[in-house]
């Protein structure tokens, strides 16, 4: 599950969700920068699992766009 995707500087940042096997959330993160064949594409994957979506969704976005903003 894909959110709205974010710009931060010269970053794209998109977080991700979906549901695990026990019914709780697991997030992730696409950082983008860079265009056609210079592009650059980093996904980190979380260890943390959520009981809603939001909450998941709300980490995968404060990771991402804390990360491109140290950049």
């Amino acid at each position: 599950m894909h959110n709205k995707s974010i710009e931060v500087g010269r970053f794209l940042v998109s977080p991700m969700i979906r549901p695990d096997d026990e019914g709780r959330f697991v997030a992730s993160v696409s950082i983008r920068s860079g265009k056609g064949m210079s592009s650059i594409d980093r996904v980190f994957r979380f260890k943390s699992k959520f009981s809603d979506a939001l909450a998941a969704l709300q980490y995968a976005t404060a990771e991402g766009t804390s990360w491109a903003l140290q950049r």
